[in-house]
């Protein structure tokens, strides 16, 4: 019994240390006089830390990524002075809510 306990114990406490940062569908941009260099280190920072850039913008300056909330602060804060946009990328549905009479 007391080794079943220790186990589960054991178990439960390795699951917090090793916890999986939720990965989460972002659009990130900026304006278009931001720096190409935090452009740059802000798609650095999230493949290093395990995400991956899903698309790069060229009418807009920014990009799509799937990335771990964690690294979504450091982002935010080294764009904080270019106005960075970080939101996370949601499906959009249109509802008929009725008939439309025209």
């Amino acid at each position: 019994m007391r080794l079943f306990s220790f186990l589960i114990a054991t178990f439960t406490l390795l699951s917090g240390v090793i916890a999986v940062d939720i990965q989460k569908s972002v659009l990130v941009t900026y304006p278009p006089e931001t720096p190409n260099s935090v452009v740059n280190q802000a798609k650095k920072a999230i493949v290093d830390a395990g995400g991956m850039i899903t698309h790069e913008y060229t009418l807009i300056k920014g990009f799509a990524a799937k990335v771990g909330e964690k690294v979504l602060d450091s982002v935010s804060a080294w764009g904080q002075d270019y106005n960075v946009l970080v939101e996370e990328n949601e499906e959009v549905h249109i509802m008929g809510a009725g008939k439309v009479n025209l």
